[in-house]
């Protein structure tokens, strides 16, 4: 493949020691190694190829799960992560955890298994990013009551301007300041491009996670302008790090063991690749990505050593483009 062809790469690859696919190329088949560090080195490759079709502004999301082994558990995931950035030079902006709501059976001596990783890395610091395409919009808006406006959870402003006023804390120039601030956030509450806000003000509430001003940028605000504002912008909030999506568990004609939820797939390509854009998933199993990437408006492209599952995702393909051309 061509170098910076694709703008996104979306894949699971086989978890080591866990399946035996039925494809006879046992040569490339991966997650059968004799031990987890060739497995954490034939990945590493693998991917260091990936990084190289990928354009400089694209990201990589990798879903894969942990093993255990003799009784241990391996950490296997953190493993291929700290190869991948380590020795593949890759960038990691979020560690996803998949909470698939259900686990398995438990054993007697440890608790149930219910999650995964998804890793997303990228290549640089500055890459395609639509944070809008992904956020969650507000249940609550703000309110008219009379001739006063309050933000979605009850906030006017009339508790905020008086501890501005009373502050033994604020010099002159930081009450002036303070008030002006509190005044135009209103105002963005009033034109509708706030939902909400909270205010902490010097010596009346106490700086988020930190006062230490040398880790917390919020402290040092605090103590060289006295206040700061956190907004929550009307457009809504970006999802956080923990996904609850139930694993795929229809039923299915095909014999794939281990399929993607699309749920799982739709953020990673709405936020990271652009309409029209190329999803690439080297191990695409019975092709749920590039589906997936269709249902989206995107491209796909699938790398399948399988030959079953190769012509079970043909026929899928097929499914979904005559579905888009109804």
């Amino acid at each position: 493949m061509e170098s910076e062809s694709v703008d996104c790469i979306i894949t699971s690859p086989p978890y080591w020691g866990m399946r035996k696919y039925d494809n006879d190329d046992d040569k490339h088949e991966v997650g059968n190694e004799k031990n987890f560090s060739e497995y954490v080195e034939k990945l590493t490759t693998i991917f260091t190829e990936a990084q190289r079709v990928l354009k400089r502004k694209g990201s990589f999301w990798l879903n894969i799960g942990d093993k255990y082994d003799d009784k241990a558990l391996m950490g296997m995931p953190w493993r291929v992560a700290i190869a991948l950035m380590d020795k593949g030079g890759w960038m990691m902006r979020n560690d996803v955890i998949w909470n698939q709501l259900k686990g398995t059976q438990s054993c007697k001596d440890r608790l149930r298994d219910s999650y995964e990783h998804v890793f997303h890395f990228v290549k640089s610091k500055k890459y395609y990013y639509d944070a809008d395409a992904i956020r969650i919009l507000p249940r609550l808006k703000p309110k008219r009551i009379g001739e006063k406006v309050i933000s979605a959870t009850g906030v006017s402003g009339k508790k905020y301007r008086q501890q501005i006023e009373e502050s033994q804390m604020l010099t002159l120039s930081e009450k002036e300041a303070a008030t002006k601030a509190l005044d135009e956030v209103l105002q963005q509450v009033i034109n509708g491009e706030v939902n909400d806000f909270r205010m902490t003000i010097r010596g009346v509430q106490r700086a988020w996670h930190s006062n230490d001003t040398s880790i917390s940028g919020r402290a040092k605000e605090l103590q060289e302008r006295g206040f700061y504002i956190m907004k929550i912008g009307a457009k809504g909030h970006l999802p956080t790090d923990i996904w609850d999506i139930v694993p795929e568990d229809t039923w299915r004609k095909d014999s794939h063991c281990a399929v993607f939820p699309e749920e799982l797939l739709r953020i990673p390509i709405m936020a990271t690749c652009p309409e029209d854009g190329i999803v690439l998933d080297p191990f695409s199993g019975t092709g749920s990505t590039v589906v997936a990437a269709l249902k989206l408006g995107r491209r796909g492209i699938g790398i399948e050593l399988s030959e079953e599952y190769l012509n079970v995702s043909k026929h899928r393909i097929i499914d979904e483009e005559l579905a888009l051309a109804i």
